[in-house]
């Protein structure tokens, strides 16, 4: 599964990059808003930092002014993607993108239904958004399930970017159930190593070690 963080923030992406955890970067409008930066700039100086995808979303609603404002992303750096609504318009203009050979990721998908549709309109990736399904009490990672059975059945090529995720379960289910793709905040990311059994067995084999008065060096 590849990791993509989900932030607008430049120190949170270079830290994750050091440990070789990330493979690509999302956005979204109200990350940027919370970064206080300036979009393009910040679009541009993600793209700069990561080899992977940096999904940047459009703030249109028609498909004139997506299409317009996506070529205008696209010209910001190569591993841009064209982050669009899973709505009518953001379908056509997927497929626009996808003849231009430009990347994209329909967000705010919440039914297979429409993760069909976006699959079929040439998406590179699909966002199911599973917290906030959870968040209504459905099941977020049966949308993951159902989608992953769909595209299988018709090899797709559209990847399944598992979005919303609130914790490290989210991310091993979403693994299980088959999506290609995680995009989480820094913290949860970074969190995925925690496990207090492994602190406290680490403690004690430092603690045994000195105990022994030697050194390795």
């Amino acid at each position: 599964m590849k990791f993509f963080v989900d932030t607008a923030m430049l120190d949170e992406i270079r830290d994750l990059a050091e440990y070789g955890l990330l493979d690509g970067v999302t956005t979204n409008p109200s990350l940027i808003a919370r970064s206080g930066r300036d979009f393009k700039e910040t679009v541009a100086q993600i793209c700069a930092m990561v080899d992977g995808p940096v999904s940047a979303e459009v703030a249109a609603t028609d498909a004139p002014g997506m299409i317009a404002e996506g070529e205008v992303l696209a010209a910001l750096a190569p591993n841009v993607v064209v982050k669009l609504p899973t709505t009518l318009d953001g379908l056509k203009a997927c497929r626009h993108f996808a003849g231009q050979g430009i990347q994209t990721n329909l967000t705010l998908c919440f039914t297979a239904n429409q993760a069909l549709l976006v699959a079929k309109a040439g998406a590179t990736y699909v966002s199911p958004f599973v917290g906030r399904l959870d968040d209504l009490n459905l099941d977020g990672m049966a949308l993951i399930r159902d989608i992953r059975t769909i595209y299988d059945n018709f090899a797709f090529d559209t990847q399944i970017l598992a979005a919303s995720i609130r914790n490290a379960n989210h991310i091993s289910a979403a693994a299980i159930a088959g999506a290609d793709v995680a995009t989480a905040p820094a913290a949860v990311i970074r969190g995925l190593i925690r496990h207090p059994l492994t602190d406290a067995g680490l403690a004690t084999f430092s603690a045994d070690w000195a105990a022994t008065g030697q050194s390795i060096l």
